[in-house]
């Protein structure tokens, strides 16, 4: 059911909200021991609540958009008194005194909050195969990867497990993992949705955004996440409001760019012959292709594992020992007490991208490397302004192929940056970006990636529902 039918029905009591939440959690029982999509559940607390949800009188429950409605957040997102890890060893049993501004925002919808989902350890990868959990599986074949980093929230609507979830997106980090689990996900506009209380990988390219199976659930759930934030500096207070007609369907006179870099060698036939029916629909339906060129997006790979790793550099020096989290005990000295930590703390992928991005921030490096990313970066935001001057959005690939199967590529790090090829430029650039289910796909899901200007994600959502109700 999706998120607007069952709040619906709870609201009028026609299904209680223990009810939905039981069986939620029934499924979560007997199909998550195989696809591992969350770290925790709370039982105990989400029954809790949605026995006071339904002892509320009908005015009040009117009130709330998402009431009853159980959903997952990813443990990189704080809640408070619920241990919040980020899929780390340095992490574990951390459980935050406050909840993040977009969990607050759930709960005072009528949200059911079931439990923390899993993620590639502090959001870093694109297969959710680094947490310290373990790894997630594709709902669509176990022996596959969700894709990353917020495989366990993509993975758990996927699977039906729960009807919405939040993920955050730093490179393609929601609409990856929706791309290949055949759900639709949404990274909002940067500042569109506030980051208090989410763990910070890269401060500039985080964003939370929502994932649901239905593109209607997507605008419900992000008009109930992004109201302003005082607690965050760079939420500029830009709530979104679902327009009357946002869902009509009605695409003519829409103008659809396709970035003639995105469709050029090292994407598969399995993407692109789904991606090209998908476009020849949207112009039978009255929508309009137009070619476009975005020449600086050939460093966006480049540009990303640059800024992203200064950031990641900065933001894990906290993890100390000191203040919260793992500490090693046994050593003799405070230097040896924080190199042992952050040694036996982290996993492999953040010790490499703490170790790159410290190289790029160093004397000597900064000029050559942070400091000409943070230009170009300019350069390809600039790029995305000019292709806005033509076309209305953006359409192009998620990801190069369908998910790859387990082990294919962990061990090989630049194969697995390049999965994030087609996703990074809108982090870089800060525009709102979407994965719909592409209805063309094979046997494993595609993704189809929009990309709209600042602040469009109603042009997103309406190109995305017409996406969704076609017909294959």
């Amino acid at each position: 059911m999706s998120v607007s039918g069952l709040a619906a029905k709870t609201r009028k009591k026609e299904i209680g909200c223990v009810e939905a939440l039981k069986q939620s959690l029934d499924l979560i029982k007997k199909e998550d021991s195989s696809l591992h999509s969350f770290i925790s559940v709370q039982e105990k607390e989400a029954l809790e609540r949605a026995e006071m949800l339904d002892s509320l009188p009908d005015e009040r429950r009117k009130q709330m958009p998402l009431f009853g409605v159980p959903v997952a957040v990813k443990d990189n997102i704080c809640t408070q008194g619920v241990e919040t890890t980020c899929g780390s060893r340095m992490l574990r049993g951390f459980k935050p005194p406050y909840n993040a501004a977009a969990v607050e925002m759930l709960l005072d919808a009528g949200a059911v909050i079931v439990g923390k989902t899993n993620l590639d350890e502090f959001a870093m990868g694109s297969s959710t195969e680094t947490s310290d959990f373990g790894p997630t599986r594709n709902p669509a074949d176990r022996e596959r990867i969700p894709g990353g980093s917020s495989g366990g929230s993509a993975a758990a609507v996927g699977a039906g497990l729960v009807p919405a979830a939040l993920g955050s997106d730093t490179g393609g980090s929601i609409r990856q993992p929706c791309s290949h689990c055949g759900v639709a996900g949404l990274k909002p506009t940067y500042g569109r949705v506030s980051r208090y209380g989410l763990v910070a990988f890269a401060s500039s390219l985080d964003q939370i955004g929502p994932m649901a199976s239905d593109v209607r659930d997507l605008g419900l759930v992000l008009s109930v996440i992004s109201r302003e934030d005082k607690r965050d500096s760079t939420c500029a207070g830009k709530p979104f409001r679902e327009p009357d007609d946002l869902y009509s369907g009605d695409i003519r006179g829409l103008r659809i760019g396709l970035p003639r870099e995105y469709f050029g060698d090292g994407l598969s036939d399995e993407v692109r012959r789904p991606l090209m029916e998908t476009l020849q629909r949207l112009k039978d339906a009255g929508a309009e292709a137009v070619d476009i060129s975005l020449p600086n997006v050939s460093f966006a790979i480049a540009v990303y594992y640059i800024i992203c790793t200064a950031e990641a550099s900065s933001n894990l020096a906290r993890y100390d020992g000191v203040k919260y989290g793992y500490r090693d005990l046994n050593s003799s000295s405070l230097t040896d007490m924080y190199s042992e930590t952050r040694r036996q703390g982290f996993g492999a992928e953040v010790k490499r991208r703490i170790m790159l991005g410290t190289y790029v921030l160093s004397s000597g490096y900064y000029d050559a490397y942070y400091l000409k990313a943070a230009k170009v970066r300019t350069l390809i935001r600039n790029d995305f302004s000019n292709a806005f001057e033509k076309c209305d959005v953006l359409m192009s690939p998620v990801t190069p192929s369908p998910a790859f199967r387990i082990g294919e590529k962990v061990n090989d790090p630049l194969q697995m940056y390049l999965t994030d090829i087609y996703t990074v430029s809108a982090n870089l650039a800060g525009i709102p970006a979407l994965s719909v289910p592409c209805p063309f796909a094979g046997k494993l899901p595609v993704g189809v990636q929009l990309m709209a200007p600042h602040w469009r994600e109603d042009t997103l959502l309406r190109s995305a529902f017409a996406v969704q109700e076609m017909k294959a």
